[in-house]
């Protein structure tokens, strides 16, 4: 009985030494070991065998990237203006053995430094800059940083300042120079618009004056290259008509010369035609020297004249 009792006791502390010697070691974790108060080694993830009762587990440490934030700062710019700056930082432990044993409490720290830098970097900057001067604060802050948790075994990722917050009539005097701002650009955005609008309609009321004065242009020409062809086409008219009486005369003569006719026939021809051309109107009567001299006498001109006399004479009652 004595026995069994002194084996169940036995078997219970090997499984208790058994269990105290297995440590499980999570995912983006390690842990710190000391062996009688002295580091010894590192537990990385997975299960892990340490030495029961002389090895224990100092300290545990997330290897994944932490986000911190920095309590609300107020600091004065180089003009002298009271502001409050919230700001974050993210790190991720590099070295755990340093994170454990070269700084008691790294992430209050970098807290403490974090406070002090920007005290410092936006006391050398005015209010407009450190508005507008953001990416350059956390530059700045990150720099500082890295000089001194170098040998904390912590990187800083980043530096962000989240927020500025000026007084608040500082603020009030702000909002009316953006309003003041907007309404300027806003006027200077109207004007700009009046200016173009009134150069655009210059620009086509002087092309409409272009083209109207082009179309009334082309329009004369076209008037003046009318007129022009209707006079040639008028004095080829002209032309082609005398051409053709004068053919037409011409080839009379020719037939009448071809016809044999002799002098005695065309001189009678003639005194017929002088006898028409007395009973006109006309009072003056040219007659050819040829015709007057085979008429021969006077009397036959007198005869002519006459008969243009008597019937130019209304008839009596």
């Amino acid at each position: 009985m004595i026995a069994y009792i002194v084996f169940t006791v036995i078997l219970i502390l090997i499984i208790l030494l058994v269990l105290r010697s297995i440590k499980i070691v999570g995912q983006q974790t390690v842990a710190i070991v000391e062996r009688l108060g002295k580091y010894h080694r590192t537990l990385f993830p997975g299960v892990n065998m340490v030495v029961p009762f002389v090895d224990r587990i100092k300290r545990r440490l997330d290897l994944r990237t932490q986000q911190v934030g920095i309590p609300t700062q107020e600091v004065i710019t180089k003009d002298n203006v009271q502001i409050q700056i919230d700001t974050v930082f993210f790190y991720t432990v590099i070295e755990p053995q340093q994170a454990t044993y070269n700084i008691l409490n790294f992430v209050q720290g970098i807290q403490n430094i974090t406070a002090s830098n920007i005290r410092q970097v936006v006391g050398h900057m005015e209010l407009d800059e450190t508005l507008a001067g953001r990416d350059r604060i956390s530059f700045e802050l990150r720099e500082q940083l890295d000089e001194v948790t170098e040998t904390w075994g912590v990187r800083i990722d980043r530096v962000e300042v989240i927020d500025i917050h000026p007084p608040k009539e500082i603020q009030a005097s702000m909002e009316k120079q953006m309003k003041a701002e907007r309404e300027k650009r806003a006027n200077i955005l109207q004007a700009e618009g009046e200016r173009q609008s009134a150069i655009l309609r210059a620009e086509g009321e002087k092309q409409s004056t272009i083209l109207r004065a082009e179309a009334e242009k082309e329009a004369e020409i076209r008037r003046a290259e009318g007129a022009k062809q209707a006079f040639i086409l008028e004095a080829d008219g002209r032309a082609q008509s005398l051409r053709l009486l004068a053919s037409g005369e011409r080839n009379r003569i020719e037939m009448l010369v071809a016809a044999g006719l002799d002098e005695k026939v065309l001189t009678f021809q003639s005194f017929e035609a002088l006898s028409n051309m007395a009973q006109g109107t006309a009072n003056t009567i040219f007659i050819p020297t040829d015709a007057v001299k085979v008429l021969g006498s006077m009397g036959a001109i007198t005869k002519v004249f006459q008969a243009s006399a008597e019937s130019a004479s209304p008839p009596s009652p």
